[in-house]
């Protein structure tokens, strides 16, 4: 199983930007699929999740302005944020927990969100 990132990059405060995560190979079931981010010298929190019956759950700085959308025919998670803030820049992280033969979680390699003027 693979996850691939997609989207990321440098935004002014107040922009948007988009993420996209594709899971590849031998997956049975994913049963959530979602971002988490890690700051410089901070620990990887989590963003927002979303689950194989549509529920969500999103970091409290976030809510409101992201969104953890999922498209299941194609196994991709997309994360839309809005109002974006200079604290808001790290390294985000797809995952997925998914079951194969077995439940695991996966990870994808991770993508540059930058907010600065």
């Amino acid at each position: 199983v693979q996850l691939q990132a997609f989207g990321g990059g440098l935004v002014r405060p107040g922009g948007s930007l988009r993420l996209a995560c594709a899971a590849s190979g031998n997956i049975d079931v994913i049963n959530v699929m979602g971002w988490y981010r890690q700051a410089p010298g901070r620990e990887r929190e989590m963003v927002a999740l979303h689950t194989r019956t549509g529920s969500t759950n999103y970091e409290d700085s976030v809510k409101g302005r992201f969104t953890v959308s999922r498209d299941n025919a194609k196994n991709t998670v997309y994360l839309q944020m809005n109002s974006l803030k200079p604290e808001d820049t790290a390294v985000y992280y797809c995952y997925a927990l998914i079951a194969t033969n077995v439940l695991n979680n996966y990870w994808g390699q991770g993508t540059q969100v930058t907010v600065s003027s």
